[in-house]
């Protein structure tokens, strides 16, 4: 046999072992047979000589690619592009929180004090610590009987009002799951007010001081279901649907409403025209305290479903997933929004646009969330009427305009905004 030359190729084996061409299967044993150390190492040596430590290098010779560490922005600190970092939303909550209470009680002692006849702030508050006990002193009796028997009811009733309309609003949509709905544009206060119509209209008084409450809760109870059922189609709510049902149900109540005045005497005109047009201007301590069961009742309940709500955003099948009945969760929340737009109506008339203006501005401030949106919607509700009440018995002095038709007013152009903006995010609609 002739000697091994290293320039001879040889073939692979009959075994197909699969040699390297210019070696022999010899030769391919030998290199897979790994060569003892010869100055053996303890385990500690072994693993950092195989380990790269800082600043070393890997096996293959090359030096290992560093990390890039970020380090979060501190305080005062600022992000790449610039721009200082978003604040966490548990704390803008609490800022907006703080800012609309603020904001409440300063407009309300404005409110308090401004009229025809004209009443300090600092003896507005001596008057309400002489009435608390708490000191002060009582203003003279024009001013007492001004101040609470005409401005502070007014001013409560508007914060109650306020509060029921925007909680109901930011309920509608979660539950429609829809950014238009609002109890005044899709029929709720429209229908509410056919009920409070009808008592006026059949000199109804089976409950008292009650009897427009409930049938105003009634009627509303039926609108708000029947809305629900009608503007439903596979499982989810359209826009087109909805503004189209809201459309109708407004015409047909506004039919009722008409039909109630032609029968009704002059007496009870003036009053249909007062719940059609809506106002404050016949709020007394009675009325405060027939609606405030109810509104107090809606808006204590409503924050519990924020949670669910919160999954329910996700989509039906989602929030099943997640252990919600939604059915269930739906029909509850129908009966909250039915007592919130009640308690409105039955003291106040058909006011639009609450509902639909101050949950939107607050998503814009601090997102999505059901825990802040909710009671945040019933306190920026309760400024934007007390706003708005103060603005339409000053603006027109000594006329007083009538607050439904001032927050029409403001409201539409908005209304108008978010269609347009709703129809380009879908894009288009058939």
């Amino acid at each position: 046999m002739p000697l091994y030359d290293p320039t001879h190729p040889t073939t692979t084996g009959s075994d197909g072992d699969g040699c390297v061409p210019g070696r022999s299967p010899q030769g391919a044993e030998h290199n897979k047979a790994p060569l003892p150390d010869p100055s053996p190492r303890s385990a500690s040596e072994e693993t950092s000589r195989r380990a790269p430590g800082p600043g070393g290098t890997n096996p293959s010779g090359a030096a290992p690619a560093k990390r890039r560490s970020h380090p979060a922005p501190g305080p005062g600190t600022t992000t790449p592009s610039g721009a200082a970092p978003a604040k966490p939303r548990s704390q803008r909550a609490l800022i907006l929180t703080a800012a609309l209470v603020a904001t409440l009680l300063l407009l309300a002692l404005v409110s308090a004090g401004t009229g025809a006849y004209r009443i300090p702030t600092p003896d507005v508050l001596a008057s309400v610590q002489h009435r608390m006990g708490l000191g002060g002193a009582p203003l003279d009796r024009v001013g007492e009987s001004v101040l609470w028997n005409v401005r502070l009811p007014r001013v409560v009733l508007a914060l109650l009002v306020g509060a029921s309309l925007g909680c109901a609003g930011a309920l509608m949509q979660g539950v429609f799951g829809n950014p238009l709905a609002e109890p005044g544009v899709i029929g709720i206060s429209a229908g509410a007010a056919v009920g409070a119509v009808a008592a006026i209209g059949l000199g109804l008084s089976f409950f008292g001081n009650w009897t427009i409450t409930v049938c105003a809760f009634i009627s509303g109870l039926i609108t708000v279901s029947s809305v629900y059922l009608l503007s439903r189609n596979g499982g989810k709510t359209e826009v087109v649907t909805l503004i189209l049902t809201g459309i109708a149900v407004n015409a047909f109540a506004g039919a009722l409403i008409g039909l109630f005045v032609f029968f009704a005497d002059s007496g009870q005109v003036n009053q249909i025209t007062f719940w059609q047009l809506g106002s404050l201007a016949q709020a007394t301590w009675p009325k405060v305290l027939a609606v405030l069961p109810c509104a107090l009742a809606g808006l204590l309940i409503a924050p519990f479903y924020a949670r669910r709500l919160d999954l329910l955003s996700l989509g039906e099948r989602p929030a099943r997933h997640l252990g919600i009945e939604v059915e269930r969760l739906r029909l509850s929340l129908i009966l909250v929004v039915a007592l919130l737009t009640a308690a409105a109506v039955a003291v106040a008339g058909v006011i639009t646009f609450i509902g639909l203006l101050v949950p939107h501005l607050l998503r814009m401030a601090n997102g999505p969330g059901h825990r802040f949106l909710v009671p945040g919607s019933a306190l920026a509700g309760a400024v934007v009427l007390v706003a708005g009440d103060l603005a339409a018995r000053t603006l027109a002095q000594p006329a007083e305009l009538p607050l439904g038709v001032l927050t029409a007013l403001i409201g539409s152009p908005f209304f108008f905004w978010l269609l347009r903006r709703t129809r380009r995010k879908q894009g288009g609609w058939a």
